[in-house]
């Protein structure tokens, strides 16, 4: 059995080094996979730029009526023109989005506790794979806490829904969760998006770090960012242009763009970083420029 400490060998990222298998089909880690697969991710991932603008609004199955989100129905669709992918709960989906938008769905899968239970930790799969292909979806996110008291259910979570993706050829977007008390390390962020990837996801959602760019050299699938908590604006666009600076693949902004007092705007800018490779301070401007 290998030691926790990887052999005790110093590691080599190799981030100067492009990922290896990665043509000619455009996401990371995605060359071998089936064609249908492959649709889903090229939906998701622009084929010019290789990115993703995400737009997560699925905070309600565990929150409520979240600040900014008490009116989906109003608040999404005036966003969707600078968004590619919408992710949130089949249940906002069939109420609130239009269903003849052209976006690609993550759809939630995974639920659990609410806000009223300190430990979310403890999720179940609470959509079946046969509700994904009716609702079209894109890939099937799941939440996944890596080092928390619900690890295992957690993984076995994960590997559930990735089966079932493979028998149906739906992508499956891996979700490393942070508990209040999990550190935020770069050490923390490998081993999670690894375990994660090696597991079977086609796409990891985490967070940035220190030394993000060896995060990203040592997990063989795309990573999207989350925005987190919500940011001054000029800060949440320094965080998205490192990230992409750094080799994500894409940022999932929900409460960066849904609780700005300039929600349309700011989604602009985001999407000037992540697509057409706008400095931070080149964004700035554009969103003080749109704003006034």
């Amino acid at each position: 059995m290998a030691d926790k400490d990887g052999l005790k060998i110093a590691k080599d990222y190799h981030t100067d080094i492009a990922f290896a298998n990665n043509n000619p089909f455009h996401v990371k880690g995605a060359n071998s996979l089936d064609w249908g697969m492959k649709k889903h991710l090229a939906n998701i991932f622009d084929p010019k730029s290789g990115n993703t603008v995400m737009f997560a609004f699925d905070h309600g199955y565990f929150m409520g009526s979240t600040a900014g989100l008490e009116r989906l129905d109003l608040v999404v669709p005036k966003l969707m023109p600078n968004i590619d992918c919408l992710m949130g709960t089949r249940g906002a989906l069939r109420t609130c989005v239009p269903p003849e938008n052209r976006k690609a769905v993550a759809l939630r899968v995974s639920s659990g506790s609410s806000m009223l239970n300190d430990d979310l930790s403890h999720e179940v799969v609470a959509v079946d794979i046969e509700d994904a292909i009716r609702m079209n979806a894109d890939c099937m996110a799941v939440q996944t806490f890596i080092g928390a008291d619900g690890q295992l259910s957690s993984l076995d979570n994960l590997n559930k829904v990735i089966n079932a993706g493979f028998r149906y050829s739906i992508p499956t977007l891996g979700v490393v969760a942070v508990g209040k008390d999990m550190e935020r390390t770069d050490r923390f962020f490998k081993l999670a998006t690894r375990i994660i990837a090696e597991m079977g996801v086609q796409i990891v959602k985490t967070y940035y770090c220190d030394n993000f760019e060896e995060v990203v050299a040592a997990c063989p699938v795309p990573i999207v960012v989350a925005g987190g908590k919500k940011l001054p604006e000029d800060e949440a666009l320094t965080l998205a242009y490192r990230a992409i600076q750094g080799g994500a693949h894409g940022v999932d902004m929900g409460r960066n763009i849904f609780q700005s007092n300039h929600a349309i705007e700011m989604s602009q800018a985001i999407r000037k970083i992540v697509h057409e490779g706008f400095t931070d301070k080149e964004a700035w401007e554009f969103f003080q420029d749109a704003i006034h």
